[in-house]
């Protein structure tokens, strides 16, 4: 005698679609709630940015004309900009390189390459800072935007070799294949095929460099004591420290223009992160 297998209820079409509704619903809240929270601190300084203060008391933009006529801040832009463009270009340039290379090639003592790439990201940048001053004072390069930058670009290198290596690994081997076919020497297919379908990896490493250059204070207010060559981040401070102490508006309107050039190249790189993050769902 065969046992019974218990009856089920047949679900309505409204039930089947109930559950990932709900799943979509959840995560639009938190979404919503995440975006909100986020933009609290930006609002705070907006408001702070706008609100007269000084002894003109201008409301509006005054904090912000203010602030251009009274600091250097113009100065420490272009400071700022300079160092963050200069890591930007050659740690992409490097990055790019060095990737395809522990990507496609097998040599003596690439395992030992990928491993101290790993290793340099578990210790801090202060903790080293000691070294770093030594070995620039030795060098010469305190309070020179060359020193900055090296010192950015061994912060920045690792991360952006192992994102452009690991981007490349997405890349058939049979594209560069077909390029040699064709003629073309193994510099001529890196510059003309598998580069330019490499720029969602680009951008991501290129926006990471300069965020990371951009937004860095502890090692530039180290190495860079002279006020002519302050970054943003570090001559911001003065507006607490200095003769503008207080004026908690001044200091917003800065910190409101410090984020628009980040914001520039976001929206310009927007478009191959878009891109990036497509391709990695549907992977998924």
């Amino acid at each position: 005698m065969k046992a019974e297998r218990p009856a089920t209820t047949p679900q309505t079409p409204g039930q089947a679609h109930q559950g990932p509704l709900l799943s979509q619903l959840a995560s639009y809240l938190f979404l919503t709630l995440t975006v909100l929270l986020a933009a609290v601190p930006l609002w705070e300084i907006s408001v702070r940015a706008l609100h007269p203060s000084g002894p003109a008391g201008a409301a509006g933009l005054g904090n912000f004309s203010r602030l251009l006529a009274s600091s250097d801040f113009l100065r420490w832009l272009g400071n700022s900009l300079f160092v963050a463009l200069a890591v930007t270009v050659v740690g992409v340039i490097l990055a790019a390189t060095a990737g395809y290379a522990l990507s496609r090639f097998h040599f003596l003592g690439r395992l030992a390459v990928l491993q101290s790439l790993l290793v340099t990201q578990i210790f801090p940048a202060t903790l080293l800072l000691l070294p770093i001053f030594l070995i620039l004072v030795q060098l010469k390069l305190i309070n020179t935007f060359i020193g900055l930058i090296l010192v950015y670009l061994v912060t920045v290198l690792p991360f952006g070799i192992w994102q452009m290596k690991t981007f490349y690994h997405t890349i058939p081997e049979t594209i560069e294949e077909a390029a040699a076919m064709d003629g073309c020497t193994p510099a001529q297919t890196f510059r003309w095929v598998v580069l330019p379908i490499s720029a969602q990896g680009l951008a991501v490493t290129a926006l990471f460099s300069f965020a990371a250059a951009w937004n860095e204070y502890v090692v530039a207010v180290i190495l860079m004591p002279d006020s002519s060559m302050f970054t943003l981040p570090v001559g911001l401070r003065l507006l607490h420290n200095g003769n503008m102490a207080g004026e908690t508006g001044l200091f917003a309107a800065g910190a409101l223009l410090v984020t628009l050039p980040v914001l520039v190249l976001y929206y310009f790189l927007s478009r191959f992160l878009a891109a990036r993050v497509e391709d990695i769902s549907l992977r998924a």
